[in-house]
């Protein structure tokens, strides 16, 4: 027997018991039970009793096909955080590789600088290939540090020079005795650069260019230093 069958007969049986209980109440003198009573009861019975298998089935299919869309609906969910989740892994990949490859660029190129810097020093004019003169102008001095003095760091030997001494390499300081370009004091610790560093600017310019690159590294090291002593 059917579900449908089971289904139909219970509420007949149901219908029937009703219908007994009412003919029972007329012999005991209870008021008779409308003929609505009956018709709504039969009604009932025919209609859960008619419905066709067909429609049940149906039923049953839309109940499934709401689970699997609900069981698609939450597998698309979790593909879509597990996207944004690898996405997320990802950027953070490549964020870590561009910082890596901006820091390994920007070591390379502070190696390249320092060699070229090496390079120019060397390529530098030295001192003893200037001929000796019996007086230099200011120009003729400049001039002289423009060739001896790396390109990048000229600026910053130019500005010490210009407050030391304005350029005059037999400048002296009356107090302390310090003497020419660059102020050594005293003014005899320049002849580690050459026997006449009284009157050749060119040894001047020598002994100061090494002086402020032992001690502070290069000309702009030199500058730095006396901005915020104003001496060096």
């Amino acid at each position: 027997m059917s579900r449908i069958s089971v289904r139909g007969f219970a509420v007949a049986s149901a219908t029937a018991v009703t219908t007994v209980g009412a003919v029972v109440g007329v012999a005991s003198g209870n008021a008779q039970p409308s003929d609505n009573n009956f018709e709504a009861a039969a009604a009932d019975t025919t209609l859960l009793a008619d419905i066709p298998v067909g429609q049940q089935a149906q039923v049953q299919v839309s109940s499934l096909t709401q689970q699997a869309e609900a069981q698609a609906a939450a597998a698309d969910s979790a593909a879509v955080k597990s996207a944004e989740e690898a996405a997320r892994l990802q950027a953070a990949k490549d964020a870590q590789a561009k910082k890596e490859a901006a820091e390994e660029k920007a070591e390379q190129e502070r190696k390249e600088r320092e060699e070229r810097e090496r390079a120019s020093r060397t390529e530098v004019r030295s001192a003893t290939s200037f001929a000796p003169q019996s007086s230099y102008s200011i120009a003729e001095v400049q001039a002289m540090a423009r060739q001896m003095v790396p390109g990048d760091q000229f600026q910053c030997f130019s500005n010490i020079v210009d407050h030391e001494s304005s350029w005059n390499y037999r400048a002296t300081n009356p107090s302390s005795g310090a003497y020419g370009l660059v102020q050594a004091l005293p003014g005899s610790k320049m002849s580690s650069a050459g026997a006449d560093w009284q009157t050749n600017p060119a040894t001047q310019i020598k002994w100061g260019l090494n002086y402020m690159n032992d001690r502070y590294g290069s000309p702009c090291g030199a500058w730095n230093f006396w901005q915020a002593n104003h001496w060096y």
